[in-house]
């Protein structure tokens, strides 16, 4: 990776939001370096406006400025490859955010070489993972890459130096002179909304009921269930209750029918990469959904060692994303294998949603392994010969027998 000399540097391209970190790290790009900077502002499914942002970059005399609807290419190039595995980090955080950097960093360096920039920035901590995902994902699509991450370099250390700054500079912050803005740290895409700092710093303190965006209340979800038919193609879904979707109208309308039911919701302490535990809560809908329905449909589809396979690959895959590592050899290794499970993964599956849960309730495929004659509780018709499990019971409890008559206790 290589070296920052600030005086090598002209061009930067920033990954820009338009809220208050990125606008004065603009600003603050400008004065410490002297340099152009060029902003990069991805709309990913965050549900809300980003063009706003081109006329704050406007203001603070940026001339290159990138505002791109990257929704399909988010759900379709990295959610949903995501989903084929079943990957969960720590058995519940369905790793919204992390799958959200490698795509940002991906364009960044594209824009950075379109320009002949001599580095990139970010507005990502020093105390959190997404400094990581950034510049890991960067490093590997361009090894001589500099990056700029502010808040590891300036001493503006607090919201009240940021908001000094914002008014010593004339920037533009809707909220600066208002008592409007959330009391939490949120990053929202297609995938999820995440929530931090405020209340939740303390990890036995609920979280307030007004914190939550997308979804209502379990307790006040409507009393009748919905179901949904999700068809699904080689692992992926292609349609719901019949209607064709691409990736990204998929997750927009899980997420709204989840988040109308109560469905997503999450409260965590997890282990950061970076060494420290951090309490999170998160806003799934459509994941909670998409992770339910594609074991449903495997559950009828796959192999039962290539499913126990996965299932034993999957927590070191969803490490591999969490910690940053979407481009490396080992996620994509565990890619081609994950896609090639999936070659079978075809059918529909039928999904309850009701008060904050999801049920799988019915599913159906022409690629079923599931064969009724063999595991009917009927009469069989001599598809499978009952007695034949005497012997596989003998072979498979030999190594028991050994131990026993050798007097070793087992049950110790």
């Amino acid at each position: 990776m290589a070296q920052l000399d600030p005086k090598n540097i002209n061009k930067i391209v920033l990954a820009y939001s338009g809220g208050l970190d990125t606008s004065i790290i603009a600003k603050w790009l400008q004065e410490t370096y002297d340099a152009e900077v060029i902003t990069f502002t991805a709309d990913i499914g965050q549900g809300e406006e980003v063009e706003p942002a081109r006329a704050k970059a406007e203001a603070m005399g940026i001339k290159n400025i990138y505002i791109e609807d990257l929704r399909e290419e988010f759900a379709r190039d990295y959610v949903f490859p995501m989903f084929r595995a079943n990957a969960i980090y720590e058995g519940e955080y369905l790793l919204g955010t992390s799958i959200a950097r490698p795509l940002i960093a991906k364009r960044l360096v594209e824009i950075a070489k379109e320009h002949n920039a001599d580095a990139i920035s970010h507005g990502a901590t020093g105390k959190g993972n997404d400094q990581v995902r950034f510049e890991l994902g960067a490093v590997a699509l361009s090894p001589d890459v500099v990056t700029i991450a502010p808040w590891r370099e300036w001493d503006l250390s607090s919201r009240e130096s940021l908001m000094q700054y914002a008014e010593e500079h004339d920037i533009a912050i809707d909220y600066a002179n208002q008592k409007t803005k959330s009391p939490y740290s949120m990053d929202a895409n297609l995938l999820h909304i995440s929530y931090e700092g405020g209340v939740l710093e303390e990890p036995y303190t609920e979280a307030e009921d007004d914190m939550w965006r997308w979804s209502v209340s379990p307790e006040e979800a409507p009393d009748a269930p919905q179901y949904l038919e999700l068809e699904y193609e080689k692992g992926d879904i292609v349609a719901i209750d019949g209607e064709a979707l691409k990736p990204y109208e998929v997750m927009i309308k899980l997420n709204e029918i989840g988040g109308k039911h109560g469905i997503g919701r999450l409260d965590i302490v997890e282990n950061r990469y970076v060494g420290m535990k951090s309490r999170g809560c998160y806003e799934t809908p459509a994941g909670t959904i998409m992770l339910k329905a594609h074991r449903g449909i495997e559950s009828l589809t796959l192999d039962r060692e290539a499913a126990h396979l996965k299932d034993e690959l999957m927590p070191r895959y969803a490490k591999i994303i969490y910690n940053g590592y979407w481009f490396s050899p080992e996620r994509m290794m565990l890619q081609a294998l994950i896609d090639k499970s999936q070659e079978y993964v075809n059918g529909t599956v039928r999904v309850k949603l009701y008060k904050g849960s999801v049920s799988v309730v019915g599913r159906k495929s022409d690629d079923s392994l599931f064969d009724e004659k063999i595991a009917t509780f009927e009469d069989d018709a001599g598809a499978y010969d009952q007695k034949d499990a005497e012997g596989f019971i003998r072979l498979n409890g030999l190594r028991l027998a050994i131990e026993a008559s050798r007097g070793r206790d087992l049950s110790k």
